[in-house]
């Protein structure tokens, strides 16, 4: 699938958000999808081909609109030999534009956007929509041994409210952010269980996450089965000895491997692959219990 033309994509962009109630849709009436079905969003009969690609990128996301079901999806961006940083640490950035526009897209969609700490201290991010219509998440900063400082933009900007996560607290304030103690692994105290984390985020309310980064954060959700989603978009380069992205248990069978239902698209020169882990564990392949 191509990437829409960039007036397409915005209007379709903004009924999308439009439909399931997180931004008003400005300048007149749906024509790219059609609204009367909230509970099972539909594509628009006459929506023109570029809008139709972008749409069914995220339309699985946006199923029941406001009210819609509980999902954690993970992204990662790498190069064709599977690194998301120079060895260095460099990783803006490793897609393009397109992607980059398509991660904004992503945190408009969920209700928090979570980064590790190595993603904080290497890239410095924003996390915030500034390149797309729609509203800013919450920020969710894992950091289990409080190791970043106050002097990254995420807890100074104040452009979207920002949580800490830790298991050295509960502290009153980072900078700008809040800070939440999170239940330690029992087998490992100097990291949070992520279950404990997750159920902490629903009582606030926030049903969907988006993990954007790194490949340590990502491969932990994904190896306790607790995503229902992986995005990994390929950029045509090639980087020497790097980071690499998904870090996982080895397999001995090829057998064992993970081969989930998967859709592809085109992101300029990149290639998105989407994957569905709903019901698949990450590191068996077999169905979830």
């Amino acid at each position: 699938m191509e990437a829409p033309s960039s007036a397409q994509a915005d209007r379709a962009w903004s009924e999308l958000l439009a439909a399931i109630g997180r931004m008003p849709l400005p300048g007149g009436s749906f024509r790219h999808i059609d609204p009367k079905h909230p509970d099972a969003l539909r594509i628009a009969p006459g929506a023109p081909p570029e809008s139709r690609e972008l749409l069914s990128l995220y339309l699985p996301l946006c199923r029941g609109g406001a009210s819609g079901a509980e999902w954690l999806v993970g992204h990662l961006g790498q190069s064709l030999n599977g690194c998301i940083a120079t060895h260095a640490g460099e990783s803006c950035f490793v897609t393009g534009p397109e992607n980059i526009a398509h991660l904004h897209r992503m945190r408009a969609l969920c209700d928090a956007v979570l980064v590790g700490a190595g993603t904080v201290q290497k890239d410095d991010p924003r996390l915030t929509t500034r390149l797309v219509p729609g509203p800013n998440p919450l920020r969710v900063v894992l950091d289990s041994r409080r190791r970043l400082g106050t002097d990254y933009r995420v807890f100074r900007d104040g452009a979207a409210p920002t949580l800490l996560c830790t298991v050295q607290g509960p502290y009153d304030r980072h900078g700008q952010a809040e800070v939440m103690g999170v239940p330690p692994q029992t087998a490992n105290l100097s990291q949070m269980d992520l279950g404990g984390l997750l159920a902490l985020l629903r009582r606030r309310g926030l049903r969907r996450l988006f993990i954007e980064g790194g490949g340590v954060a990502v491969s932990r959700f994904l190896a306790a089965g607790l995503l229902t989603r992986l995005q990994v978009t390929i950029a045509p380069v090639i980087i020497g000895e790097g980071t690499p992205g998904l870090r996982l248990p080895r397999l001995d069978r090829l057998e064992a491997a993970v081969r989930p239902p998967a859709r592809q698209f085109r992101m300029g020169a990149d290639v998105l692959f989407d994957l569905d882990l709903a019901g698949v564990h990450a590191t068996t392949g077999q169905p979830a219990s």
